[in-house]
């Protein structure tokens, strides 16, 4: 047996598990351009509330009719109510320059605020639109500060480049969301 076809038997396992594994697509941080000044000294930003298809490990886009349409070969690659948590606290967190974490607080000092994220709608349209509206609440200890606001926020994407595309929008959504929230809930 010659080494090529030894080396396409060794290999042929590895080429097989590979066409039915689903692709995963992680979102990196956009770059903070500028920072934006709160009026807590640190904020706990709680488990955020998703639409169930926005919960799902599936990638959703809307179609312009309105229908959702997903694969199970196409992945986020983290729980998105996990993974929105903290990307809203990371970005709030080099935003601010305060101390920022997602729940549960790992300090021994409780936070000065708490923020609760109640997502209405988040999506990626097949038409090149990545949309989020939904409500913030900002709780404050003592009840005086306590602050609820809607948003209703979008940034565009190019549909031709699937996913990865999908993933920077959601990525540069989340940090408008947080920059958002810091100036209209956390001022």
């Amino acid at each position: 047996m010659t080494f090529a076809a030894r080396l396409s038997i060794f290999l042929l396992p590895f080429a097989l598990a590979a066409c039915g594994s689903p692709e995963r697509f992680a979102v990196a941080p956009p770059a903070i351009v500028e920072k934006t000044p709160i009026s807590f000294a640190s904020v706990e930003v709680r488990d955020v509330s998703l639409p169930s298809y926005a919960a799902a490990d599936e990638i959703h886009t809307q179609t312009d009719d309105g229908t959702l349409v997903s694969s199970s070969d196409v992945l986020w690659a983290d729980s998105p109510e996990r993974a929105i948590a903290l990307e809203l606290s990371q970005n709030l967190a080099r935003l601010t320059d305060r101390r920022v974490a997602s729940e549960p607080w790992p300090f021994e000092a409780f936070p000065d605020a708490r923020l609760e994220v109640r997502f209405a709608e988040l999506v990626a349209t097949t038409s090149g639109t990545f949309r989020a509206s939904g409500q913030y609440f900002v709780a404050v200890e003592n009840g005086r500060r306590e602050r609820a606001g809607l948003f209703d926020l979008s940034v565009p994407y190019d549909p031709a480049g699937g996913a990865n595309a999908i993933a920077r929008a959601r990525g540069q959504l989340i940090l408008d969301l947080a920059t958002f929230i810091a100036r209209n809930g956390l001022r």
